[in-house]
């Protein structure tokens, strides 16, 4: 019985344990599917996302038509085509509802000519400066149609033609696509994030046991994600009410305030796109040499472990075979580092330096990358090799 008893004990621990491993792994998972794009990315579309509720309202106000968005002008498309063939109106109200999807398209279609990408990449050779000036160059049309008394649908055409084209400039981020010039999916995503964070509270607070360690990864995803989320919503909600307060002072010249925002914007970054796609680089290889020289000191760290196994006497001897062949591993992965250290900081000894010297690397470093000999350790506060 008690043989029983410990047996079973032994296999409980044992499941515990495998079942705890697969929750690491599957948390890490869910940590790699999750990118959050660097904050100022995120501002951008928040600002973009305020720019979009400015022209909607603007030019609601002005041309008695939503232009941020496709799913009313479809809506009405039908429901237009169903009253002419009843009878009741001519083809002027499907006709403008068309006219207005075909420029909403037409605009996404234009960015999909300008920037080749999916996901934004501030610095490569897509054209995003050149996409905002385009954008804004059509909110201007738009206000100089109006003025010219061309009717409210031309204007409103070339209104519904720009927010396609900044919708397209967005990103597919956060595990689903995001968009600035309408929030149905935003709040969408809003409404099921916050449900999935009420319902883990709720576990804990029922089960009165410390989430596991995929739990917990779930949970950080989702809150950074509502992070993201909320403030897109917010934005888009803070420009509608500051384009009805510029409209109710303009008129239709409210829309030349998102108009230079987006103008001003693309023409900064055309202006520094190079200085930015340098800046870029330079901050890609000041990460991976950080990347490769914390790979290899793990590897030497673990390969003085071993080392320090196989020095005790109390091994068997099957145990120091063991432990020499890992080592013999070991030091083939360190002598790769080693070479690759050294390669790198031939093809960029600039680099290397500064991120020595930001690091305090060069004051105390943890190995020389252009010694000779591969394991040649740098002693560490005094240390002995």
């Amino acid at each position: 019985g008690a043989a029983r008893r410990g047996w079973g004990a032994m296999t409980l621990k044992l499941q515990r344990t495998v079942s705890s491993d697969s929750n690491q792994l599957r948390a890490e998972k869910v940590r790699k599917a999750f990118k959050q794009p660097a904050w100022w990315v995120l501002a951008v579309g928040w600002s973009l996302a305020c720019c979009a509720g400015a022209v909607n309202s603007v030019c609601f106000r002005s041309f008695r038509h939503y232009v941020s968005h496709a799913t009313g002008a479809t809506t009405s498309i039908a429901l237009g085509i169903e009253g002419f063939a009843d009878g009741r109106h001519g083809w002027e109200e499907p006709g403008e509802a068309i006219q207005l999807l075909s420029m909403f398209l037409f605009g996404a279609f234009a960015c999909g000519l300008l920037i080749d990408k999916n996901h934004v990449q501030f610095g490569d050779k897509a054209l995003y400066g050149a996409a905002l000036v385009v954008n804004a160059f059509l909110l201007f049309f738009s206000v100089i149609l109006f003025q010219a008394s061309h009717g409210p649908m031309a204007s409103a055409s070339f209104a519904a033609c720009a927010c396609g084209l900044q919708n397209a400039m967005c990103t597919s981020h956060l595990g689903a696509v995001v968009r600035t010039t309408h929030v149905t999916g935003t709040l969408t995503d809003i409404g099921s994030t916050a449900g999935r964070l009420t319902m883990a509270a709720l576990r804990r607070h029922v089960r009165r046991i410390p989430p596991n360690s995929l739990e917990r990864a779930e949970v950080e995803v989702d809150t950074l994600k509502l992070m993201a989320l909320a403030p897109m919503w917010f934005s888009f909600f803070l420009g509608t009410f500051a384009g009805a307060f510029f409209h109710s002072h303009l008129g239709v010249h409210a829309l030349l305030v998102p108009a230079s925002f987006t103008f001003f914007g693309g023409l900064a970054y055309m202006l520094f796109q190079q200085r930015m796609r340098v800046q870029m680089k330079t901050l890609e290889r000041h990460r991976l040499w950080r990347d490769i020289t914390n790979v290899s000191q793990k590897i030497l760290t673990a390969r003085q472990v071993i080392m320090d196994s196989k020095a005790e006497a109390t091994i068997t001897p099957a145990v120091s075979v063991a432990v020499s062949e890992m080592q013999k591993e070991f030091d083939q992965m360190v002598d790769t580092m080693h070479r690759m250290l050294g390669d790198f900081k031939r093809l960029h000894p600039d680099n290397c330096e500064q991120e020595s010297e930001a690091s305090g690397e060069g004051s105390r470093g943890l190995y020389d990358i252009t010694a000779t000999k591969p394991f040649a350790f740098v002693p560490i506060d005094g240390a002995k090799e």
